[in-house]
């Protein structure tokens, strides 16, 4: 104790020593993620690099009534798309296509989709309300909310992303069931917010079904890769889905796809409608991007000129997006 005067007949205390415990501790903390994070996970699902780059959001929320049939044929006539789709269950159990957990949104109802049955889902109209094509044109037309065995059915020789909504239990088992009766393993891709959904798919499928990172998932592997370690990591997902931007914050940079392809994962991007962004987007790398503006990026992809939207706004300047919701 330096400073310290002494009394007679009083002895210094001791200091305590910890040796070199706390200089080992932390590598071998460090050692044990490393080997918790790169023991292989079993599975057989295999990143779909081969998929095109156009990923009509919702069907193209811009263009069409928002996952609808009606939006997702009108997504598929343009050629090889992505049909990206929310999915839930009812509550008999019946996976349906919808993106937000109460019908209020999109429809002519009111409630919790949770604590409604299919029959009673399958009596609204599900164009009523549409944010961004305007409801008019597709209101009382007869546009229901569809299910996820009707999406499989009638667009067989389609990709599928395919987002987890809701807390129900049971949801992940039900998608699961409609994708293996459909034989679409490998045409899905399943992503979900949150890690214990995607977690419990990824269970009960058996990883046969690639899926996207979790956003706790894609904020490890962000920060293994700032540390120089995302090639030592097995990940359970084969994709990363981030916005660029999310509340002002940039999210998404080229040094953040290079390491992604170096860890073998794809990734997509959400949601541009911008023609601009969409280029600079694919000149960083990005393997697809979700729009509501599929009809734009299949020309810019193709190579063709840019064209208007819905409305016939030029695609330079689009109506405002939702960054906050993918």
């Amino acid at each position: 104790m330096r400073g310290a005067v002494l009394r007679p007949g009083r002895v210094a205390p001791r200091r305590r020593r910890h040796g070199c415990a706390p200089f080992l501790l932390g590598p071998v903390t460090g050692a044990g993620l490393v080997l918790r994070l790169t023991r292989r996970r079993p599975g057989g699902a295999t990143t779909p690099m081969a998929w095109p780059a156009v990923i009509a959001h919702r069907g193209g929320a811009a263009i069409g009534p928002e996952n609808t049939l009606e939006a997702f044929r009108a997504a598929a006539e343009l050629g090889d798309v992505v049909l990206e789709l929310d999915a839930q269950t009812s509550a008999d159990g019946r996976v349906v296509v919808l993106h937000d957990t109460r019908v209020d949104g999109t429809t002519d109802g009111h409630g919790a989709v949770a604590e409604m049955t299919l029959t009673e889902l399958r009596r609204l109209d599900a164009a009523h309300r549409l944010p961004r094509t305007g409801a008019a044109r597709w209101r009382a037309q007869g546009l229901r909310i569809p299910t996820l065995e009707e999406v499989y059915r009638e667009f067989p020789d389609h990709r599928v992303l395919l987002d987890l909504k809701g807390d129900r239990p049971g949801t992940e088992d039900a998608v699961w069931s409609v994708i293996r009766a459909a034989g679409a393993q490998e045409r899905t891709l399943v992503t979900a917010n949150r890690t214990p959904a995607i977690q419990r798919f990824r269970r009960v499928s058996a990883g046969t079904v690639p899926t996207a990172a979790s956003v706790r998932e894609f904020a490890v592997f962000t920060a293994l890769g700032v540390l120089g370690l995302h090639r030592l990591y097995r990940p359970p997902f084969q994709a990363l889905q981030p916005p660029e931007r999310y509340k002002g914050l940039r999210v998404l940079t080229p040094a953040l796809v290079r390491r992604a392809h170096d860890a073998g994962l794809r990734v997509d991007v959400w949601t541009v409608d911008a023609e601009a962004d969409m280029r600079r987007l694919l000149s960083w790398g990005v393997d697809g991007i979700m729009t509501d503006r599929p009809d734009v990026l299949v020309r810019l992809v193709g190579g063709g000129a840019p064209s208007p939207d819905a409305t016939g706004r030029p695609a330079e300047n689009p109506a405002p997006e939702r960054k906050d919701q993918p």
